[in-house]
């Protein structure tokens, strides 16, 4: 019994302080003490500067070559690429209408691993799972924009060809991207960063979480729940419970455990990116759909990233 207390416990303080701060930043959005203008401006300057900064400390301060896994990349990638067909392939015998495909497939295998992931993984391990959370956000970052343009586009039978490519263009010029390269080199070759810039860095890094919980609550609208449908709860299902089971598990029997494998669960396991709903607007889809399975998503997660935390560190994983 005490075992299972203690578990309990470590599972909630890695968690709650997550989502309190996220559900403070809904109430605060009711009780009007911030309004649509500070999310807007504070979701810009977390994507621009914030995260940028949280992702390039992260990096630079780490040991590069005790923390680059190229196996762990190599399985997330080829994991989502399986994902991604094997959901398209299933759905689309299910689902007819065009603008409700391409929304089911991006909420059921777009993760928001730049905000919900990051936190999760430093409060497990701290600097060093931050750092490694980060590298793989370098992959994801670009592989996510790319399946979703497609998945998006393809159903609708719309020619995304210039779109796509402008796509690529912006993914090279994506803040988080920039952050990466700038920090590999100093990762790699042991560099020590100025005092003034490493002190600038820090404080913009430790603003990045707080401000980007805050906004993401102040998002939600949960009266838009009295509206889900079968299509949001499959994709919550697909998202949360069963993708993490399959992945988590098969990651295990390749051979992964420790902190490699718990980031991995994180990473499979959060909910559907904030981001899946704009492009999803901006490109014709059921962007009503696209809310629903951010908002069934995020409120699931509290659950299923509780009990995944909770059985890995029962079964002594971490």
């Amino acid at each position: 019994m005490n075992l299972y207390l203690e578990t309990l416990g470590y599972t909630a303080n890695i968690v709650a302080p997550i989502f309190f701060i996220l559900f403070l930043g809904y109430l605060l959005r009711r009780l009007q003490l911030i309004d649509d203008a500070f999310v807007a401006t504070g979701s810009k300057l977390v994507f621009v500067i914030t995260l940028p900064a949280l992702v390039f400390m992260s990096i630079a301060r780490m040991d590069f070559h005790a923390v680059f896994n190229p196996q762990q990349l190599g399985y997330v990638l080829v994991s989502i690429l399986i994902s991604f067909a094997l959901i398209w392939w299933l759905a689309a015998r299910w689902i007819k209408a065009p603008e409700d495909l391409g929304v089911f497939i991006q909420g059921a295998f777009r993760s928001n691993y730049g905000i919900i992931g990051l936190a999760v993984s430093f409060n497990l391990f701290g600097q060093a799972g931050l750092a490694q959370a980060s590298l793989l956000l370098a992959l994801v970052i670009p592989l996510f924009n790319v399946l979703s343009i497609i998945c998006l586009s393809v159903p609708m039978q719309r020619s995304e060809t210039m779109r796509l490519s402008d796509t690529l263009l912006e993914i090279l010029k994506n803040p988080l991207i920039l952050a990466v390269m700038l920090a590999l080199p100093v990762s790699w070759f042991g560099l020590q960063l100025p005092e003034v810039v490493a002190k600038t860095g820090n404080y913009f890094a430790n603003l990045t979480l707080p401000l980007a919980l805050l906004t993401i609550g102040a998002s939600l609208n949960l009266k838009s729940l009295h509206d889900t449908s079968s299509q949001a709860f499959w994709a919550t299902a697909l998202k949360l419970v069963i993708l993490p089971l399959v992945l988590t598990l098969g990651a295990w029997l390749y051979g992964f455990d420790g902190q490699a494998l718990a980031i991995m669960m994180v990473l499979f396991g959060c909910p559907t990116a904030a981001a899946s709903f704009v492009m999803a607007k901006a490109m014709g889809g059921n962007a009503q759909l696209a809310a629903n399975i951010v908002l069934t998503t995020t409120l699931g997660s509290v659950l299923t990233l509780s009990g995944g935390i909770y059985l890995l560190r029962l079964l002594g994983v971490i």
